[in-house]
Parts: structure tokens; sequence; C-alpha cells
């Protein structure tokens, strides 16, 4: 009994360790399955190893009918073989033509040849089209599966597990999002898509998605003390201009070095996020078809603030903006935005921002906002003692075109300085309405502003500049 259990243990683990599966990282992809055949695809820059030996890869003349891309490759022959036939008959019928006419013409008989000889020529003229065409359709096709038209196989029949190391941008994949706001609460669907053009049919019980290339260098690194000692001045070494012009080369190259660097019948695929920046597929079935296959890696739902902003120095126009804690990591910061049925927008942006993520998800059209320098006569300039003193700002001027009331954060700045020799502040933030407004660092002002149906509404900011009269500013 104990013998008994053992084999099956062992027969178990070994069907496991044999199971195909499929690793795809960012410079390159590794495929490992038993194949039935010594065909393998029509594919381009694929190395093989078989069970850890190296395997020459072979062109082949005759590709297995049962092979979907054999199938489209075979398509493509069969037309240039009717092209090739086409073409044959039209030098034919040509060199027909040409031939010398008989003496005695019977007129009835020349008619009808004439007749018939011009319905071939068209005929022959058309089908010709027609072929070029499909000649094009089909070609296309198959560019988008496939890299090569040649087909690859093993030069021995590998019985056991065969490795191949697919290279760069034949086997891809990347992360969408699609957010659904609802009321103060977000749905947030992270979609896998999947390309292949390897050609190479990739059938894989496991597949393995990685943000990261399979092939990093780390360059060592080791304790050294941080010395203090004595200045002494050292004498400035002269370089030569070939010296100086390569030193930003070996920057650069100093830079790089440091850098951290089956059957066709196949179960529904189930995915799994594993970690941050790497995913899981079992039962995986990706036909190099060239178009992306995808999949739903995971959904959550998280609570959501959402305002209208807008920064008037930088972009006249205001924008929603919602932000959100997100349950998992966010791999991309491209979006696409609905509110149950209705798409917000398909090309949405999203950052990481501080504590939380923000999402930019429509332009506000319904507010209009114009800013404008206050003319020079309404400046003031003047000196006291030895410092000049000068007055300046803007008028922002909000439109309100929509027939509900709106709500937005304006975010502004008056000039900071970096130095004593040059103080700023902030004079007054003037309206008709009252204006609730903070000053934080950097010069940055927060305006929290309320627009009625229809309402325009202006506001005058006006800072002062005091530097030393000797000293010219720029702003």
């Amino acid at each position: 009994m104990t013998l008994q259990k053992t084999l099956i243990g062992l027969f178990i683990s070994g069907g496991l360790s044999y199971a195909s599966s499929l690793a795809v990282y960012q410079d390159k992809t590794f495929y490992n399955t038993i194949p039935s055949t010594s065909f393998i695809g029509f594919t381009k820059g694929v190395s093989a190893k078989c069970e850890g030996s190296n395997v020459s890869l072979l062109p082949m003349t005759l590709c297995p009918k049962e092979a979907r891309l054999c199938e489209v490759s075979n398509r493509l022959d069969t037309i240039k073989q009717e092209m090739i036939v086409n073409e044959a008959n039209i030098r034919v019928l040509e060199k027909f033509i040409s031939l010398p006419q008989p003496t005695e013409i019977d007129a009835s008989q020349w008619i009808l040849s004439a007749k018939l000889i011009g319905e071939e020529q068209a005929m022959l003229g058309a089908k010709k089209e027609v072929l070029m065409q499909n000649f094009q359709q089909e070609e296309a096709l198959f560019r988008r599966q496939a890299p090569s038209k040649i087909a690859q196989k093993t030069e021995t029949l590998c019985s056991n597990e065969l490795t191949l190391t697919i290279p760069y941008g034949h086997v891809s994949f990347s992360t969408s999002y699609e957010a659904n706001l609802e009321e103060k609460q977000l749905t947030v669907t992270q979609n896998l898509s999947i390309l292949n053009r390897s050609g190479v049919d990739i059938q894989a019980d496991t597949a393995m998605f990685y943000y990261r290339s399979a092939s990093q260098y780390v360059r060592p690194i080791h304790f050294s003390p941080w010395i203090v000692s004595k200045y002494e001045p050292r004498p400035r070494k002269m370089y030569k201009k070939s010296m100086a012009k390569s030193a930003p080369m070996m920057e650069l190259a100093m830079e790089a070095d440091s850098v951290v660097g089956a059957s066709n019948i196949m179960p529904e695929p189930t995915v799994s996020y594993e970690d941050a920046r790497e995913y899981k597929i079992k039962n995986l079935n990706l036909p190099s078809t060239g178009l992306p296959l995808e999949v739903k890696v995971l959904s959550w739902t998280t609570a959501l603030e959402c305002e209208v902003k807008a920064y008037p120095y930088r972009n006249t126009k205001a924008f929603h903006v919602c932000s959100f804690t997100p349950k998992y990591q966010i791999d991309s910061n491209s979006w696409k935005v609905t509110s149950g049925k209705e798409v917000i927008n398909e090309h949405a942006v999203g950052e990481y921002r501080k504590e939380k993520y923000n999402l930019y998800t429509k332009i506000e059209d319904d507010i209009q906002i114009l800013r404008k320098p206050i003319v020079k006569k309404e400046r003031q300039t003047g000196i006291f003692g030895g410092t000049a003193r000068k007055q300046d700002g803007f008028t922002l001027t909000l439109t309100n075109k929509s027939n509900k009331i709106k709500e937005l954060t304006l975010i502004e700045r008056i000039p900071t300085s970096t130095t004593t020799e040059i103080s700023s502040k902030l004079v007054s933030v003037k309206s008709k309405n009252k204006i609730e407004y903070k000053v934080l660092k950097d010069g940055q002002i927060e305006m929290s502003i309320l627009l009625s149906a229809n309402e325009t509404q202006k506001i005058d900011v006006l800072f002062e500049i005091a530097y030393d009269k000797d000293l010219k500013v720029n702003y």
C-alpha cells in the first residue's frame, strides 16, 4: 500500500512538473511545453532548449495542416499560385493575339473571335485585381500574427520539456483601468491586455506576467567611510578637449552600469493578482493572432471625493478631479471613466498625489475663466529709504454658463522669493462677493468659489514686492 501511494505521488508530481507554463517579462518571454511535433511556428529570433540543452531550429518546407498558422500560410500560398497561373494565362493570350493574322478573313468568324478574346482579357484582368486584393489582405493578416513567413521546427523532436525564449516585443501585456463613478463611491476594474504576435500559438496551464525585466544588472555596493580631513587646495588639472567631450559619455556609461537594472479546447482562464505588478493566469489559450486578449484581473470599491479645480496661471480650463485611497497598487495611469452606462472619458489620466490617488475625469466646460494682468497705470511703484516697493497683480473673470450652481477651488500664486534681498507678500484679494481664501507656502493661494447660475465674478489679486533699489528683479 505504501509503495502504491509513493508511485501515485511520483506520478502526480511528475505530471505537475511537466505542466506547460508561460512567463512574460518586459524584455523577453519564456514558454515551457512538451511538444507533440517538431513544429514551432512562424517565428524569428527564438531560441530553444530541450531539458536544458540547446536545440537548433530549422526551416520547414511542409507545414502541419492541423496547425492554425499553417492554414493561414497555405491560404496565402494558394492565392499566390492562382496569381501565377492567371499571369501565365494573360501572357499566353497576349502572345496568341500577336501571332500573324490570316490573309483571308471570314468577317463573322473574326468578329466572334475578337469578342471571345475581349471577354477572356477582361475576365483575366478582373481576376488579377481580385487575386491581388485577396493576397494583400491575407498577407497583412499573416504579418499581424507572425514576424516571419518561414515555418520553424526543432532539429529533433523533444520528448521532454521544451523551453522557448521569445525576444522582446513578440509577446507583450499592459494593464488598463475602468472607473465607474457613483455618489461618493468608486468601483475600479483592472484589466489585463495580452498580445501575441510571436508566430507561436501558446497554450499554458499557468502564465505569469511581470512588470520587470528578466535580465537586471545590480551593481555591487559596499560600505565606504566618509572621511573628514584638513582642507588643502589642489592644483587645477588641465584636460584636453577630446577628454572634455568624452566626459558626458563616461558619465552616462557609469549611470547605465548602476541601473538596477495540446488540445485546442482549454478551460476558461482564471486570473489572480499575485503581487503589485505581478499577475497569474491559469488555463491560458493565447494564439498568435496579433489581437489583444482582454482578461479581468480585479474589481474593488472605495470611498470617493470629487471637486472642480482650476489653476488659471497655468491653464484657464477648469476640470473635475476625484481622489481616493487605492486598495491595490495602481500600475497604469490610463483610465476609462464611466457613470453607469454613460462614458465620461475614455482617456482619463490619474496619478498618486501625497497619500491619495487623483483621477482627472473631465473638463468643466460650463465654467469660463479669463486671466489678465492689471494694467500698468494701476501699478504703484515707490522708493522708501533704500528699498523699492512695487505692487502688481492680475484679474480673474469667472463665468458660469450653466443654469446650475457651480462650486470650484481656484489655485493661484504670487511670486515667492528664495533670497532675503527680495520679499513678496499678498496685498489683497478683492471681489464684489466675499471670497474665502487661504495663503499657503511658496506663494500659493487657494480660493473657494461659489458661482450662481449664469453668474460672472471678477477677482482682483494684488501683491507687493520689496527689494533694494539698486537691484533688478524678474518674475
